[in-house]
């Protein structure tokens, strides 16, 4: 018997069942009165399967529960109503929850298994018996697999459904949960509506009380969820109780989300392409500075070349440090009249950070024409330019571009949670960092993300994000916002830079970037090293203005700049005499008006760079023979101090000179002149280094400085 009008679009023909001669008609049925992240996924799985969903409650304000305690009966109740006049003997109906729920197969598997299963209603089970434990006597014990319901699920026919359904009464706050479980634990009650559980997850997965039984099964081109203790392939797969973050793992990959062949298959879909947009989305930039915290001028140099229409972008900057006072003001007094708005929290108002980033959060949520919020804290190193247009074309509710610590596994996300809702590593974890995923959900994200203006207004907008009793204030928006089923992404589709280690920062000099080469030595190298170094490895830019004298390039104008200037703000530059109590035996036979890099406190740093960056020049042009640095200092030549140095050997096997500044700029005349091979190098190159030996046969002076001051950085080399 069959309906003799047509069905609705909702409903789904199937094959023909070989066992009985008559076509089925299955209908799924959901619940979900409003569309959340967890029931758009749903919806993308049954799609995949060709599933077609009847979806109740549209609409309507959900007066079941908070699901934290029993509930639900607004579910059953609609459930009741829309099947009310539905009629035929032979139509299947699938009732599942959609918010914590996706699935795994099609319906072809799926009417098979029901029908194996020799009963006309098939609930999903349980391990764990919820929510009265006093009634674990009356359940019936099964021969094998889980022996307790959940009413996460169910598969019937649909007169054997409406039986289920004929005595409610319950309010919508009451339990489903207990009303189904009641009926079920009724031996009279179970035969009449012929029901029975899917005890060994043939059908339903409910994954809580199973987590170390559910393991991903790669298949070609798809992924399935394998129970490994029963060793069944579930249709439906549901992360009920506090299961929700388990499921979000899965549904990474369920049911082709990524697969070994395809890798990320929806990491292209649903995108917003900016280009056709009339205007591009107006967002407000958080920027955080918490603590010290190197390189905080560069990162205002990356922000100013953020490709986004500095119109559209309001800044937010609340810094609590007053070491970067003067970064602040700086970047404020030559950028700040570009952006459409700035609002700066200096240290002087002693703002908590909580109360600060829930004020950064309101000024986008009560302004209507905020489209967007991207918190940025300072250690982020944002090297895309094109980080902000990205993350808005992936038109997701809260993303994250991923970024690490140089040459840790350390990140901006976790891939799980702990079961005190502390970081966990999850088993892709590492795939992740290392850029082999996509876009991914993850139950956290830090230091560098991007919120709708939307969600903030709407499943967001009562809520004080940052604030909880115990968690610190990144800890807390992500717990607030899994609470409200909003997903966080992370994608590594792209490269976008990295975060910066604060841990031990020295704030005592003047620059104290240039004292980084050991916590942050990819941003040194960045900031301070010459950009054609790289050339000099390669058999390229050395040159060679002397016999045995090489020329390369290795510093750059700022690491030249913020080194003299640190030289001179510490100021104790040597008379220039020959006692020297700073040097074995105090005395010094060709002195020089400096200042040693141990006096700054820079000489293990120096060495560092030395090893790093001057050693392999050396060991290129000297091979097999091994460096040794020693004595390294700053020398400054200057017309009424001292202008240049009498012909002398060093106290090396060889000797770095590095030029700090510019001739003809900064001063006139200078220069080295080796009088064995009356060859002079009168035009030194700012940041270019003279790599000569320094005995026997490299006898050399220094050339008269006529006007203005020259810098030269010295190193001697296995003296």
């Amino acid at each position: 018997v069959f309906w003799s009008r047509p069905w609705p679009r909702e409903v789904l023909s199937l094959p023909i069942d070989c066992d009985t001669g008559l076509e089925y008609k299955l209908l799924v049925v959901t619940v979900a009165t409003k569309e959340t992240d967890g029931f758009r996924r749903f919806m993308r799985s049954a799609k995949h399967f060709n599933y077609s969903v009847k979806v109740l409650g549209r609409g309507e304000k959900w007066s079941g529960g908070d699901m934290s305690a029993p509930g639900g009966g607004q579910k059953v109740r609609l459930l009741k109503q829309f099947l009310g006049e539905m009629s035929g003997d032979e139509r299947v109906i699938l009732f599942t929850d959609s918010y914590d729920a996706l699935f795994a197969s099609g319906s072809g598997e799926l009417l098979k298994k029901f029908s194996q299963a020799g009963h006309r209603l098939l609930f999903s089970s349980e391990t764990l018996l919820w929510p009265h434990r006093l009634l674990e006597d009356k359940h019936p014990h099964v021969s094998q697999g889980n022996r307790f319901l959940s009413s996460g699920g169910f598969i019937g026919y649909l007169p054997n459904v409406k039986r289920l359904l004929a005595d409610w009464s319950g309010a919508d706050s009451d339990s489903d949960q207990l009303y189904f479980t009641k009926l079920y634990i009724n031996p009279d009650k179970r035969k009449s509506i012929n029901m029975t559980l899917d005890s060994r997850c043939r059908v339903f997965q409910t994954l809580h009380g199973a987590l170390d039984d559910v393991v991903l099964k790669f298949e070609e081109g798809r992924v399935r969820a394998r129970n490994v203790l029963y060793d069944t392939l579930p249709v439906i797969v549901h992360g009920n109780g506090p299961t929700k973050l388990q499921l979000n793992y899965l549904g990474n990959y369920i049911p082709n989300t990524w697969t070994f062949e395809t890798g990320c298959t929806v990491c292209g879909q649903d995108l917003l392409p900016l280009s056709s947009l009339q205007e591009l989305p107006s967002v407000l930039v958080a920027i955080f500075i918490q603590q010290p915290t190197p390189f905080v001028s560069v990162f205002f140099e990356r922000l100013v070349k953020l490709e986004y229409p500095k119109d559209r972008l309001q800044l937010y900057i609340h810094n609590q440090e007053p070491h970067h006072e003067s970064h602040v003001s700086s970047f404020l007094k030559e950028h700040g009249d570009l952006y459409q708005k700035i609002t700066s929290v200096g240290p002087e108002e002693e703002l908590d950070i909580t109360v600060s980033r829930n004020t950064a959060i309101d000024l986008c949520r009560q302004n209507k024409d905020c489209d967007y919020f991207f918190n940025l804290d300072i250690e982020v190193v944002l090297k895309n330019k094109d980080t902000l247009k990205i993350l808005i074309e992936q038109n997701l509710p809260i993303v994250a571009p991923m970024i690490t610590r140089a040459g840790r596994l350390w990140s901006n996300f976790w891939g799980a949670l702990s079961a005190e809702g502390y970081y966990a590593r999850s088993e892709d974890y590492v795939d992740i960092v290392q850029g082999r995923r996509g876009v991914w959900n993850v139950p956290y994200v830090s230091s560098v993300y991007l919120m709708r203006g939307s969600l903030l207004r709407s499943e967001l907008q009562d809520i004080a994000l940052y604030n909880s009793q115990s968690l610190d204030p990144d800890m807390a928006l992500c717990d607030n916002i899994r609470n409200q089923g909003v997903f966080m992404y992370v994608t590594n589709l792209q490269m976008f830079g990295r975060i910066l280690s604060t841990e031990n920062i020295q704030t005592q000099h003047l620059h104290n970037d240039l004292w980084q080469i050991f916590q942050n030595p990819l941003d040194w190298e960045e900031r301070y090293i010459h950009p054609n170094y790289s050339r000099i490895l390669k058999g390229q830019l050395m040159e060679t203005p002397c016999p045995d004298v090489y020329w390369f390039p290795i510093f750059s104008d700022t690491a030249c700049d913020h080194l003299v200037e640190e030289m001179e703000h510490f100021g104790k530059w040597s008379g220039g005499g020959n006692k020297d109590n700073r040097i074995q035996g105090g005395y010094e036979n060709v002195p020089t008006v400096d200042i040693h890099m141990k006096q700054v406190g820079y000489e293990r740093e120096w060495h560092k760079f030395l090893l790093d960056y001057v050693a392999p020049v050396t060991e290129k042009m000297y091979p097999g023979y091994y460096t040794q640095f020693e004595l390294a200092f700053v020398v400054r030549y200057k017309p009424d101090e001292q202008p240049s140095l009498r012909p002398h050997h060093d106290a090396s096997t060889f000797t770095i000179n590095l030029a700090l500044n510019h001739v003809d700029i900064d001063f006139q005349g200078g220069g080295c002149n080796f009088i064995r091979y009356d060859c002079a190098i009168t035009s030194p190159r700012k940041g270019w280094a003279l790599m000569h030996p320094g005995r026997l046969t490299h006898y050399h002076e220094g050339l008269p400085t006529t006007a203005g001051v020259r810098y030269i950085a010295v190193t001697f080399v296995d003296p």
